[in-house]
């Protein structure tokens, strides 16, 4: 898997890091839900020092529920009872130095290994839930609820599946701009703002379609989101690699 993802750096908006890259996994069943919020309502829950990003005014705060399969250190093999599990993540888009990232309000999984390790390398809002995924037939069936409900109930209750061929966002596009992203930033805690860089090949992604049944992920974030359709893409599998966080900067504020 990794020789192949190495394979795929053209489609990259900058070179692949100097560095050895440190975790190796699988998503699959990806679906993107996204909905756009005004800048001015999501700029307060993203730490001061990192730059938010906007399509065409409009910030987008997404919802990405999927499974992990073969997570593993480098040079070391993925283990049954702790490189599969299911994750659901809570985002929006911020740049820092010009490279565009994905800024993580929460991350649910079902792994209290997985939580542990990525709070303690990677700085991550890991939560550790119950959850379940199932198919039935073309559906993905989806449930997540937050074990730890001291900042509200976070639950996610939704069945989605593709619904239209595969299709490669073009640069320029909302799709391509939501996805296609190379790294993650973090600022907090303390006064230093750290960059996660990832790896894989472009996104293969499928109009999708959902009923989603429960959703509080964002309103624990203290905001509703629009009663309006969220956009949905669907993604069949994805392979990644990760390296080490590194200090870019100290966080500035920049409000």
């Amino acid at each position: 898997m990794t020789a192949y993802v190495l394979q795929h750096t053209v489609h990259r908006p900058w070179p692949l890091p100097d560095r050895p890259w440190v975790l190796a996994q699988r998503w699959l069943d990806l679906l993107f839900a996204h909905w756009p919020l005004p800048p001015e309502t999501v700029r307060p829950l993203v730490p001061p020092a990192l730059p938010l990003d906007t399509f065409d005014g409009q910030a987008w705060i997404g919802i990405v529920p999927f499974r992990v399969a073969g997570l593993r250190p480098r040079a070391l093999p993925a283990v049954p009872w702790i490189s599969y599990f299911p994750e659901l993540n809570v985002r929006t888009y911020v740049t820092v130095d010009g490279k565009p990232g994905v800024y993580f309000f929460s991350l649910d999984a079902a792994s209290r290994a997985a939580v542990a390790g990525a709070r303690a390398l990677f700085g991550l809002p890991y939560h550790h839930a119950e959850m379940d995924v199932r198919r039935k037939g073309e559906w993905i069936l989806y449930r997540s609820r937050r074990r730890d409900e001291r900042d509200g109930r976070a639950e996610f209750r939704a069945r989605y599946r593709p619904a239209g061929g595969i299709f490669h966002p073009a640069p320029g596009t909302l799709e391509h701009w939501l996805t296609e992203r190379y790294c993650l930033f973090t600022a907090a805690p303390g006064p230093r703002i750290r960059r996660v860089e990832v790896h894989h090949p472009p996104w293969a992604l499928q109009p999708a379609e959902a009923e989603i049944d429960v959703n509080t992920m964002v309103e624990v974030l203290g905001v509703s989101l629009p009663p309006t359709p969220p956009l949905l893409h669907f993604a069949r599998r994805q392979d990644v690699l990760t390296w080490a966080p590194q200090t870019v900067r100290q966080a500035v504020p920049i409000d």
